[in-house]
């Protein structure tokens, strides 16, 4: 039997990234009937803004800032993200402990963050350090803004740094990455893991990488001397892609 609405509930509406663009506002407040679900918000948006629906099938959505399939039941109150795909907070000190994680608008000071994370027991420390370029997509780049949903995205790397820690025989990790504007040569985003021996190490650098640019919600802007644009991201993994068709 259809579902009869008795009333209605509100729900906050987060948008990020290119969407944001699209509809003209980063957050909105909307009013749905009662037993609504994420596929009902969707097709909302889809219906209200043009192009919106051409990038529908490459969004994940969030309920709550967790993830969440097309088939969530809504509740008066929840906070939707609507996500793009990433490109791959309070402001606090980059002291790393383990499995600690920061989101910073201040240059990354690589070599205090290495330093600080070796230890007597340490046999490696490996480190991803990715630094802007002053080109992309055959222009030259002036400079770069990241943006992120702060709360979530802060959850997603503690989350990574717990899973790197019991997936790979490594002793300690740290990631930083930077938000806002950053210019040319500086680090964007900083990687740090220790271990006993270097393979763990390494093994575990490249899994955290790829997988904070397939599911942490930060996503890019690249500005050229003739405009700006968002960058493409990577496409999520299959379990958190928002595909209504499903």
């Amino acid at each position: 039997m259809p579902v009869r609405y008795s009333s209605y509930m509100r729900v906050e509406v987060l948008l990020f990234g290119m969407l944001k663009d699209f509809v003209g506002a980063s957050s909105e407040t909307l009013e749905l009937p009662e037993g609504s679900t994420v596929r009902d918000l969707l097709t909302t948006y889809r219906e209200r803004v043009a192009r919106f629906g051409a990038y529908e099938k490459s969004l994940a959505v969030s309920v709550n800032q967790e993830y969440a399939r097309p088939d969530r039941r809504l509740s008066d109150g929840d906070e939707v993200g609507f996500l793009p795909p990433v490109s791959g907070g309070v402001e606090e000190a980059v002291k790393p402990v383990q499995g600690r994680v920061a989101l910073v608008r201040e240059r990354i000071d690589s070599e205090e963050l290495v330093s600080s994370i070796k230890q007597p027991q340490d046999g490696a420390v490996v480190v991803f350090d990715g630094v802007v370029r002053d080109n992309s997509r055959g222009r030259r780049t002036l400079y770069l803004d990241y943006e992120a949903y702060e709360d979530m995205a802060r959850k997603e790397l503690e989350s990574l740094t717990s899973q790197a820690l019991t997936r790979f025989a490594i002793r300690d990790v740290s990631i930083v990455h930077r938000l806002g504007r950053i210019e040319i040569g500086e680090s964007s985003v900083l990687i740090v893991v220790a271990s006993a021996h270097r393979a763990a190490a390494f093994d575990a650098c490249r899994w955290l990488i790829d997988t904070l640019k397939k599911t942490v919600p930060i996503w890019k802007k690249e500005y050229f001397e003739d405009g700006a644009v968002w960058a493409d991201g990577e496409p999520f993994p299959s379990e958190i892609a928002a595909d209504v068709q499903r």
